[in-house]
């Protein structure tokens, strides 16, 4: 926890945002009904389709903040 504490406040927020979005994303692969339970609507009918392009979506934001965490931690390292 230290290590992560002396990272700069970007790195921070990549590594906490690239995991939130990956759980989101594997939740979604796992569980793709839960975007209708938490907000009560189904947009796309119920075939699917939305869930799709959500887990595709969230993966993309995922590996793009991980890879962003990745090139800015060598700067943080002490």
């Amino acid at each position: 926890m230290e290590k992560f504490r002396a990272l700069s406040g970007r790195t921070r927020v990549d590594v906490v945002a690239a995991a939130l979005f990956g759980f989101l994303t594997v939740l979604t692969l796992l569980v793709p009904d839960w975007i209708e339970v938490v907000f009560k609507v189904e947009p796309d009918g119920g075939n699917g389709s939305l869930e799709w392009l959500v887990v595709a979506g969230m993966a993309l934001v995922a590996v793009a903040f991980a890879v962003d965490a990745r090139r800015t931690w060598p700067a943080a390292q002490v």
